[in-house]
């Protein structure tokens, strides 16, 4: 061997970029100058072929169990690699629309107690 060993990697590949999420198994080996990472594990499963990849342009398109993680991130044994479709909706335009529902809802119980003290 020479002192040069494989290490063997097992993590979970969840893909939810077209509809229902699929789960999959994936193993990879490490090579001895290789440190387990996020976008290793993206090379070694043939979904990314480096950092500027075009299916990973958008921010935050990946994480591990449900928190978004960089290119470099680290990744460890049965870790849950997870593959995201874009969002549809804009959270920070749906947070404002609730506040602003709120709010109006607010204003409107102020103005009818008004109304109720005047008749």
């Amino acid at each position: 061997m020479g002192g040069r060993s494989m290490a063997v990697f097992n993590i979970l590949i969840c893909d939810a970029r077209d509809g229902e999420p699929k789960l999959t198994p994936f193993t990879f080996e490490l090579g001895p100058h290789e440190s387990p990472t996020v976008g290793l594990a993206l090379q070694k499963s043939g979904i990314a072929t480096a950092i500027n990849d075009p299916c990973l342009a958008r921010k935050g398109c990946f994480g591990v169990f449900g928190k978004r993680k960089d290119w470099d991130s680290p990744i460890y044994e049965g870790d849950r690699l997870e593959l995201y479709s874009p969002l549809l909706v804009d959270p920070k335009a749906v947070r404002r629309k609730r506040a602003n529902q709120n709010q109006d809802a607010k204003f409107q119980a102020a103005a009818s107690k008004r109304k109720a003290r005047r008749l």
